[in-house]
């Protein structure tokens, strides 16, 4: 009885070939959350850049709406008022003048380059502005009537 002996002998060697495709996802994840990173920034950076010009005009608004009701105490007292609300808004007053009862502001929030700087006006309505509702003349006669 003869024995066989399986063959040892013929394997074939593959060499291990690196798989160039390998740890790809993990650089492409790292790539992508930088890339999330930096945007989530620059929205944020607009967002305080949004945020400092609200905060100016709200500030230069009440602040030229202080001095315009205080026209009276002069424009050294009306502008003291301005500042007065324009620091309480958080803000900084820039520039103020008082002519007759018309208030010119101008406030600052923010720092460095998210600084914003608005300017603002108050005073009575000048005589070119238009009511709101015109109102009927007077001495208008009325539309005649139609029968049908």
């Amino acid at each position: 009885m003869r024995c066989r002996i399986p063959a040892l002998g013929r394997r074939r060697f593959h060499p291990r070939v690196p798989d160039s495709d390998r740890g790809s996802a993990t650089v492409w994840s790292l790539g992508a959350m930088a890339v999330m990173c930096v945007v989530f920034g620059i929205v944020l950076a607009l967002g305080q850049a949004v945020v400092a010009r609200h905060r100016a005009a709200g500030g230069a608004d009440l602040a030229a709406l202080a001095a315009a009701d205080h026209w009276a105490e002069g424009g050294a007292g009306a502008c003291a008022r301005a500042e007065r609300v324009a620091r309480a808004q958080g803000t900084r007053l820039v520039r103020c003048t008082v002519v007759g009862e018309t208030s010119d502001v101008t406030a600052t929030a923010g720092l460095g380059p998210f600084a914003a700087e608005v300017r603002a006006r108050a005073g009575p309505a000048g005589p070119g502005v238009p009511s709101p509702v015109p109102a009927p003349s007077p001495a208008a006669p009325a539309p005649p009537a139609t029968a049908p």
